[in-house]
Order: C-alpha cells, then structure tokens, then sequence
C-alpha cells in the first residue's frame, strides 16, 4: 500500500474511533491502581471508582503473603494471577453501572477483609 494511501487510512479509523467515543459507543478504558498492605491482608482502598466500559485493576504485591485482585457482582467473577512479593496482579473486565466488589481471592483472604467497593458511573 502507498505511504499516501496507508496515512490517509490511519486518518480515517482515528476520525471514526474518536466520533464513535463522542457518540458512547466507544468508551475509554479506565486503568485503577491499588495495592496489598505490607503487613495486613488488606488493600490500601476500601472503595474505588471507574467509568462504565474496559476497566482494569492492577494491584502491586508488596508483602510477604500471595495476593491477588478480583472483581465480582452483576453475574461477574473475574480473577487476576496471584503474585508474590513484588509481583503485580491484574484483571481487566467491562463492567456496566453498577457497584461490584473487588477482593482477594486467594483463600481465606477476602473472609479476613481483604476486599472493597467499586463504584461504577
């Protein structure tokens, strides 16, 4: 394909990608940040916010004990690998309005209150 032809094709799905996100029909995604407590089983957050669409959660490790993030609510339960000391979990998920809880899943964790509230606008 011709320089000219591939720029002006690049052009084109930029202009229809950014109309489609005015319209809502594409939405950004969110990225939220968190971690575990170094010497609790917690998170530093009992309540998080996002946009409705893509969002991810992304937990940085930095105790002694595995940890990893997930989110459930509104028939949804998705989990993120578990990680060791320095590691980071993630999970990303499309979520509509709504409030859904983020927790530990690894075992016992999430009964001993690492878990929390997120808020979907």
């Amino acid at each position: 394909m011709p320089k000219v032809a591939r720029r002006l094709l690049i052009a084109a799905v930029v202009a229809v990608t950014a109309a489609l996100a005015v319209a809502g029909v594409v939405s950004a995604s969110t990225t939220v940040n968190l971690r575990a407590s170094k010497t609790k089983i917690a998170f530093n957050h009992r309540t998080l916010t996002a946009k409705k669409g893509k969002v991810t959660l992304v937990m940085a490790n930095p105790s002694g004990l595995p940890h990893a993030i997930a989110v459930k609510g509104h028939g949804l339960n998705s989990k993120g690998k578990t990680v060791n000391k320095g590691g980071t979990s993630r999970v990303t998920v499309t979520l509509k309005k709504g409030t859904y809880t983020f927790y530990c899943p690894v075992d016992g964790h999430a009964a001993a209150g690492m878990k929390g509230k997120l808020i979907v606008s």
